[in-house]
């Protein structure tokens, strides 16, 4: 890949090609299955349709293989890659290293972040067997970072914004081994997001009822330079579940930013055109758990949004006074009719109502309820800017220059692309000199920067004649489009396509055994771990595994450190360890800190 990317989610075809529109550089999605979000699969003809979309603007698409495998899939997972590559996809995301002993076509490979790619020596390997890309583990720090970076020269993929998973991506089997919905397969329950009070030794309930594994989201936004410089080269958005709105949104914001520091730095990004959003983009106003920069800067910050996993919206101010209909909050902000407001009631739990009408200073809700003097409000939703939002016009064009000159039988207009594509139109015309060759001239340049409906935008016309000559306007027309539609073709031909076969060797993977946190599910990833060295196999949690006893999440995240508990920040009391997660249904799930690591694990 030449330049920087900007990555963005796709849901559906619909929302990838907002993403393109809005300027990502490339777009991930999910296929018909195997993708490691059971509720976000796309049909192969949709798919293509977005490859098709892309590569007009010379974006990528990679479609995500990326759960563990059973045996009886790896041949339907074989041949859906071999259908994606013969639709155009750009590369897969794979987790599975089951995948690496099939004969796959010459696609590029992604190595998932369900490998918790984490170490110079696992990236190392990774990029030794044949993969062209790693997406880096979420928790990295901008120092590890360039340590990878430095050991290795394979492309580096980071997360800058969305959802966080509290656990090691990969490493998490929380929510298979509460109810057999396995994260590594797609079908994560999501137990991170639950309530759990925290218990202590001798049962004394420290923290009562609050979502002590959920995470804020992740916002990297103002420090993508840094990220340039440790080495990264793909700037990846979560949400594959996430809705037009978020995804145009976000896109758009990180375009802006990514385009400001390219244009400094003076680099180049990976794709044509130029976005026009059409609205100002705040990623604030569509879904987001409060910001985080997570542990790139280390361990600077609480990381975690233990009040509520949904979406709270910003502070507004508090209430000064409430009747039966209607209050007044201290505020500088301006509410609005079908504005979404959220507050915490009075047991600590997120609820919300919405603005029916506001008459001066007095806000009317649709209903009163829990909402009081003093009480904190909240805008989750704010309606006028998520109105424009969807209204707006957002178009991608890519700069074109125009040159008309004559030719023997008549005249011939030449185009040229910003990426330095070529294409020509020729019209057979018999050449009459113009009656007023100023007002020709005019009409020339206007008439051909119509570039209308089509992703072309023209930048500048120049005439290379010995005279002026008349061209009617559909003669002009008629040129225009020909050089464009000529143009589509020749950057199709000369799109750079990636293509790719795995070496097949016998490298040595970096440690010798693994156990069931090494996800080996079916007999081609035990094979291949063989053939690389490793000695000892035990088989993934997925198998059948009785979880009872085992670490289930481990994770950078301490709910030590996030209570203000933790004895390096210099806490003086400290709770009687081992210390307890209950859960709303009396499950205990024990506690356990490597402080010398500065890492917790949770156990089942």
């Amino acid at each position: 890949m030449d330049g920087t990317e900007l990555l963005a989610p796709a849901r559906d075809v619909a929302c990838g090609i907002a993403a393109v529109d809005a300027g990502a550089d490339a777009v991930y999605i999910g296929g018909p299955s195997f993708g490691a979000r059971a509720k976000a699969g796309n049909a192969l003809s949709d798919i293509e349709t977005l490859v098709a979309y892309a590569h007009r603007f010379w974006a990528r698409v990679y479609v995500t293989v990326n759960t563990l495998l059973y045996d009886r899939e790896i041949d339907e997972a074989t041949r859906l890659i071999r259908q994606l590559y013969e639709i155009g996809v750009d590369a897969i995301i794979v987790q599975d290293l089951g995948l690496l002993e099939s004969d796959l076509p010459p696609i590029p490979l992604i190595a998932s972040t369900q490998m918790h790619n984490n170490t110079p020596e696992k990236v190392t390997f990774l990029e030794q067997v044949g993969f062209e890309r790693v997406i880096l583990a979420r928790e990295l720090t901008l120092e590890e970072i360039r340590e990878i970076r430095h050991r290795t020269s394979i492309e580096l993929e980071c997360f800058v914004h969305g959802a966080l998973c509290v656990s090691y991506s990969g490493q998490c089997y929380m929510s298979y081994a509460i109810g057999g919905r396995s994260g590594n397969r797609g079908e994560c329950a999501q137990p991170c997001r639950r309530r759990y009070s925290l218990v202590d030794r001798t049962g004394q309930v420290l923290v009562r009822d609050r979502h002590l594994l959920s995470l804020k989201d992740l916002c990297l936004a103002d420090h993508l330079e840094e990220l340039i410089d440790a080495g990264v080269r793909s700037f990846k958005i979560e949400g594959r579940l996430k809705d037009r709105a978020y995804v145009t949104n976000v896109v758009s914001h990180y375009r802006q930013q990514l385009d400001q520091m390219l244009a400094r730095r003076g680099l180049a990004r990976s794709s044509s055109g130029e976005s026009r959003a059409g609205f100002d983009p705040d990623p604030v106003k569509t879904f987001n758990r409060g910001y985080t920069t997570y542990f790139l800067h280390g361990r600077e910050q609480a990381v975690g949004s233990i009040d509520s996993p949904k979406m709270v919206g910003e502070r507004i101010g508090r209430v000064t006074s409430a009747g039966l209909q209607s209050f007044r909050v201290d505020t500088s902000a301006e509410l609005h009719n079908g504005d979404g407001l959220s507050f915490f009631d009075r047991s600590n739990v997120l609820t919300g109502t919405v603005v029916v009408s506001v008459d001066g200073a007095d806000v009317y809700p649709d209903q009163m309820a829990g909402i009081h003097e003093g009480l904190t409000i909240y805008r989750n939703h704010d309606h006028p800017y998520l109105s424009t939002l969807d209204r707006a016009l957002i178009e991608r064009k890519i700069a074109v220059q125009f040159r008309l000159h004559e030719t023997e039988q008549g005249f011939a207009l030449a185009a040229v692309d910003e990426d330095g594509n070529e294409a020509t139109a020729r019209l057979s015309w018999d050449k009459v000199g113009a009656r007023n060759p100023e007002t020709m001239l005019n009409s020339i340049d206007r008439q051909l920067r119509k570039t209308g409906d089509t992703i072309f935008d023209c930048t500048d016309v120049t005439l290379d004649w010995g005279r002026i000559y008349f061209l009617p306007l559909s003669a002009l027309n008629q040129l225009r489009r020909d050089a464009l539609a000529h143009l589509l073709v020749a950057r199709e031909e000369n799109r750079p396509v990636g293509r790719h076969v795995l070496p097949r060797n016998n490298v040595p993977y970096p440690e010798k055994r693994l156990t069931y946190l090494g996800n080996t599910l079916n007999q081609q990833a035990v094979a291949f771990y063989r053939r690389h060295g490793v000695q000892e196999i035990e088989p993934a949690a997925e198998t059948g595994l009785d979880m009872s006893g085992r670490q289930v999440m481990r994770t950078r995240y301490c709910i030590k450190h996030q209570l203000g508990l933790c004895p390096r920040s210099g806490a003086i009391e400290q709770p009687a360890e081992p210390l307890y997660l209950v859960d709303d249904e009396g499950h205990r799930y024990r506690l356990a800190f490597d402080c010398a690591a500065c890492e917790m694990s949770v156990y089942y």
